[in-house]
């Protein structure tokens, strides 16, 4: 990544995030996020616990989500973790290899935010 600061390590609630995604639990997921916490997958806005909990069990967890991650960064206050992405979702149209981009804002040990990219290379 060439936006980045530096290196980093997962923040312990990030790391939280990714273990409980990959085991399919709904209420650990959600013990990572504050109260208030905003998701942004695939251009979709999710706010607050009712909303983050119906997109998690649907999207994450029904789907069988698992994170594979291959690189974490900091930029400023941001953690950036790119992951492989696998599960039983509709792949149709995605690449055999599905590479998404995590912006994550910690605050209080809970993440506040997490924007969800399937970014596109550079051009340059």
């Amino acid at each position: 990544m060439n936006t980045v600061d530096q290196p980093a390590v997962l923040p312990d609630v990030v790391a939280a995030h990714i273990a409980a995604v990959n085991a399919f639990d709904t209420d650990a997921i959600m013990a990572t996020f504050s109260d208030d916490a905003l998701v942004n997958d695939a251009r979709r806005e999710f706010v607050g616990t009712a909303s983050i909990r119906a997109w998690a069990r649907r999207e994450l967890v029904d789907d069988k989500v698992t994170m594979d991650v291959t690189e974490v960064a900091r930029h400023g206050t941001v953690t950036i973790v790119r992951a492989r992405y696998d599960g039983e979702y509709d792949k149709t149209n995605l690449p055999d290899e599905l590479v998404l981009t995590n912006y994550l804002t910690v605050a209080d040990g809970k993440i506040t935010s997490l924007i969800i990219v399937h970014n596109e290379p550079a051009p340059y």
